[in-house]
């Protein structure tokens, strides 16, 4: 499992992080999405052999939220 932090913008509240890690946690490969709403990052466990960031990141934009790349 690797690991990598997503920093995301407009996330305020727990229906924030509960929208944001399960699209996350549905994406095949995903192990573990935790949000941190003070820093404004996701961590993520993954299988990179199965999902890239990419795919999390429009999960992520999907649910109405801003990746900062």
């Amino acid at each position: 499992m690797n690991t990598t932090s997503i920093k995301v913008e407009g996330m305020t509240c727990g229906h924030c992080k509960s929208a944001v890690e399960g699209a996350l946690g549905k994406l095949s490969g995903v192990g573990k999405a935790e949000v941190d709403l003070s820093a404004n990052e996701v961590s993520v466990e993954y299988e990179e052999d199965k999902v890239t960031v990419e795919e999390m990141n429009e999960a992520i934009e999907d649910q109405g939220y801003d990746v900062v790349k």
